[in-house]
């Protein structure tokens, strides 16, 4: 009988949540590769095999033995991954690539890797490499496609691929995390002092923000969601860069800082955690894996006071410095140390994320091929917001994920467009404080100093169409009624819009 393999500590809570929701798409990670030209499907078949062969995360089940989740590798035919065949029309790849990677994967039985090939014509292909993130990280990928690449090279031309075999596998790692951190009731382990210092560093942070949603939240979250892209120009990019330099920080603080000045300014208060991905790849052994090795952190920001963009800098600095020393802290321990309210309602410690993503370029070559990565809207989200960005030939650029729970694809807009404002006019005026930047664009300052404040010709239209003998006794309830009505049914002055300046 095989030794019993426990899950890492990530797994573990994404292990948790499959118990607690069932099969859902929520933690789908999907890798979309265009292919133009002369394909051999079974070669990309056998090339996909030879990648999952390789690497035991990817064969991997997770039975519930007695209560308790365990690694289980499949060997032979069993750990083989099928490719998923499919013709379909051109126009209608995007809603077949939404439909495909919203599958979902029985953990305990199911291998956490699908390969779906969509056929669109005799050369033009789309390739669908979906893994459940149990199995994977954003990081993974950069493996993921190196290796991908070179299977398919070599078995085009009828072999196998040559590799060096791996150090290590994902259950050694595992084994290895346990070992190293230790037992947290033990105070000279190395997990203890961790859990010490997240304990003090987040006693009194808030539990959930107050943003600027456009509904209630709901008792559960439903996990739908959407997906709106930004970027920043060269000039901005530019000046971040050199601010960067100038104060010894890095563009993902820089990012921290202004996402966090962002919510303080659009009402969420000057005390704003924000969950943050660190790789967890501590160990040159672990680069060429593809594995679920990232933890989550929680970064807190102290926006109190007037500082500028220079100084929230250096605090986000120096917060960032403290927790990198503690980033081997699980984010499951952290949360069952510090014991906030559980609720199906909202993510724990945090509702806001933040990621910069660098793990470098997917090194992809397939012969006879022009390969090209895409993004796909899921229609998933995992946090009340989640800021994504990366930095890929010369421009930074992001993606703001909302929940459709709480926020409409208009709201969402207008807060990535006021992140992007943001950014840049701090760039600029890096030693202005950051409360008086401007959020708003010329048409909004417009709509908001003139159309919105017009109050006399709203309230003469008004007055014509009352009766006259009512007039004087709804006159002044008539006159704040046009101050503070609002498109779509929101009302006070600080609800302009949903993601309004405060």
């Amino acid at each position: 009988m095989s030794p019993q393999i426990p899950l890492s500590h990530a797994q573990r809570r994404l292990w948790f949540h499959h118990q607690m929701v069932g099969s859902d798409p929520t933690y789908n990670v999907p890798l979309v590769l265009r292919l133009a030209g002369r394909l051999d499907p079974e070669a990309l078949e056998e090339a996909v095999a030879d990648v999952v062969a390789r690497h035991e995360s990817l064969r991997t089940v997770f039975p519930d033995v007695a209560g308790v989740p365990e690694q289980h590798v499949r060997e032979g035919a069993a750990g083989r991954p099928v490719l998923h065949r499919r013709i379909v029309a051109s126009g209608d790849l995007p809603a077949v690539l939404r439909e495909e990677t919203r599958h979902v994967f029985e953990l305990a039985t199911d291998l956490p890797i699908r390969a779906t090939l969509l056929r669109a014509g005799p050369e033009e292909h789309v390739l669908l490499i979906l893994i459940h993130h149990i199995a994977t990280d954003d990081w993974s990928s950069t493996p993921l496609t190196r290796q991908l690449s070179e299977a398919y090279t070599a078995r085009l031309s009828g072999a196998a691929p040559v590799w060096e075999p791996l150090p290590v596998q994902y259950v050694d790692y595992t084994l290895w995390q346990r070992e190293v951190l230790g037992d947290e009731n033990d105070p000279k382990s190395e997990l203890a002092a961790h859990l010490a210092y997240w304990t003090e560093e987040l006693a009194g942070a808030p539990e959930v923000l107050a943003l600027p949603a456009d509904r209630s939240r709901p008792p559960v979250a439903s996990g739908r969601g959407g997906r709106v892209p930004f970027a920043w120009d060269e000039e901005t990019q530019a000046r971040l860069a050199a601010l960067t330099r100038e104060t010894g920080t890095t563009v993902f603080m820089a990012l921290q800082a202004a996402v966090a000045t962002l919510l303080t300014r659009l009402g969420a208060g000057t005390d704003i955690p924000v969950g943050a991905a660190f790789s967890g790849r501590t160990e040159e052994a672990l680069d060429d894996l593809i594995g679920f090795f990232t933890n989550t952190l929680v970064l807190r920001t102290d926006t109190s006071g007037t500082p500028s963009m220079r100084e929230l800098l250096l605090r986000t600095r120096e917060t960032n410095l403290s927790a990198h020393a503690h980033q081997d802290c699980p984010f499951d321990r952290l949360v069952d140390a510090l014991h906030p309210a559980r609720s199906l309602s909202h993510h724990p410690l945090f509702q806001v994320m933040l990621a910069h993503q660098n793990a470098g370029e997917n090194d992809l070559s397939l012969p006879g091929l022009s390969v090209g990565v895409e993004e796909v809207d899921t229609g998933v989200a995992k946090f009340d917001l989640a800021f994504v960005c990366a930095e890929a030939g010369g421009t930074l650029r992001g993606s703001l994920h909302y929940s459709a729970d709480l926020f409409d694809a208009s709201s969402a807009a207008l807060i990535a467009e006021r992140l992007v404002r943001l950014v840049g006019a701090a760039a600029a005026a890096p030693d202005r404080p950051v409360s008086s930047l401007d959020l708003l664009s010329a048409e909004e300052r417009i709509r908001l100093l003139t159309d919105w404040n017009d109050i006399e010709s709203h309230v003469g239209a008004l007055w014509a169409t009352r009766r006259p003998e009512s007039a004087d006794r709804d006159a002044g309830r008539r006159v704040e009624g046009v101050v503070e009505a609002r498109p779509g049914g929101r009302t006070g002055p600080e609800s302009r819009t949903p993601a309004g300046p405060r």
